[in-house]
């Protein structure tokens, strides 16, 4: 049982609260929780629920089997994918552990190319241009962006891009929610 008080703790500590955050919002007492924490103490399945809502992780990820935690993300190794109706091409900078929050991606948008499709959905985009000059739509704002310019909006606004150049462009993106998955 003792992943369980570590995966207690390592998804609070994710989610910046503090003990005393998820005391009032579980109704346990602080020194409770931080036993359970501790590993020094036992927990009814019911502390367990509370605890999981507050979270908002379902209740069985603290049984399911740990995984293998993954930080470092070497360029030899990383993955390109594709996403449907995105001609883009996206090589994962994540680490894979329990809790990850953030989708950091390496973005590289061919010459001329463009996203038809304005896509939406919950979360956060930021993107940051290395190379290179892109227009982004957000909502009915378009923006040029170019070398150094950086980018932040809530991605529930319908968003697309294009390239306008005949150079690649290349970017650094985060988002929100996780999108891949090891």
């Amino acid at each position: 049982m003792e992943s369980i008080y570590e995966r207690i703790r390592l998804l609070r500590a994710q989610q910046n609260m503090t003990l005393k955050e998820l005391s009032e919002k579980t109704g346990l007492s602080i020194s409770f929780l931080s036993q359970v924490e501790r590993g020094n103490s036992s927990l009814a399945i019911t502390s367990l629920q509370k605890i999981a809502e507050v979270l908002n992780v379902p209740m069985s990820s603290f049984f399911e089997e740990p995984v293998h935690n993954t930080y470092l993300t070497l360029e030899a190794e990383r993955k390109q994918l594709k996403i449907e109706r995105s001609n883009a091409i996206y090589n994962r900078l994540a680490g894979d552990f329990v809790g990850r929050a953030l989708e950091p991606l390496y973005v590289t948008l061919e010459p001329r190319s463009t996203q038809d499709i304005a896509f939406n959905h919950q979360g956060e985009e930021f993107y940051y241009i290395l190379q290179g000059k892109v227009v982004m739509t957000i909502g009915e704002q378009e923006f040029e962006l170019q070398a150094g310019d950086a980018i932040h909006f809530p991605s529930l606004v319908d968003h697309s891009w294009y390239n306008p150049t005949d150079e690649p462009v290349h970017m650094i993106s985060v988002l929100t929610p996780v999108i891949f998955r090891s």
